[in-house]
């Protein structure tokens, strides 16, 4: 399995392509689609699945343009699909330019099982940044969306969020997982659920509850 990180997005959010033998997927997609594009053509990698990790426009900005432009089906989980068309919701009012989004093909639930080819992605729902929030689990390898980042957390000051579902979403989902669990987050760098255990104020903080 590869991974490939793109990471020049809108506030810095980052998109990955994930594939093998020919077959992927993609996460999130708040980064111009050309470069991606450019990318799997290159790769000749089919794109299945476009799933999306919340509905925040930094994250959702470009979503039709890469289906468009592969063909894949956008997923999205079933808390969040509502946000995409109001701009209330999506955030895109918030900073001043209001956008509806597509709704997305499909929804996703907690503990589904989203297979491409011989990979096979668990859909963990982590609500708190947005009630849909999800992370996404393949071997020892977590896309986190905007749940965890290298040393912080989502903020859940906007609409949809919540902190008591933030922090329960970690005691109960991502504090379970291994500390050799690679984690690829929304923004930033790539980290360990080893390394935030110890390292991250907020989880600490979680710890000492």
């Amino acid at each position: 399995m590869d991974v490939k990180c793109f990471d020049k997005g809108i506030f810095d959010s980052n998109c990955y392509v994930v594939w093998e033998g020919g077959e992927g997927i993609i996460i999130d997609a708040g980064v111009p689609y050309e470069p991606i594009i450019k990318f799997i053509n290159e790769n000749n990698i089919s794109i299945k699945y476009i799933i999306l990790t919340h509905g925040h426009f930094d994250h959702v900005y470009y979503a039709s343009k890469l289906k468009e432009e592969t063909g894949a089906k956008t997923l999205i989980h079933k808390d969040d699909n509502d946000m995409l068309p109001k701009p209330e919701w999506n955030g895109t009012e918030f900073f001043g330019d209001p956008v509806s989004f597509d709704l997305a093909d499909e929804m996703m639930e907690d503990k589904a099982t989203i297979t491409v080819g011989n990979l096979k992605f668990e859909v963990i729902h982590t609500p708190g940044h947005t009630m849909g929030s999800i992370c996404l689990k393949i071997e020892n390898k977590l896309f986190s969306g905007d749940t965890l980042f290298r040393l912080g957390c989502g903020r859940t000051d906007l609409l949809g969020g919540n902190q008591e579902d933030l922090d329960k979403s970690f005691t109960e989902k991502v504090l379970k997982l291994d500390d050799n669990t690679l984690v690829y987050p929304g923004h930033g760098d790539s980290t360990t659920i080893g390394f935030e255990r110890f390292s991250n104020p907020y989880v600490k903080y979680l710890l000492k509850k």
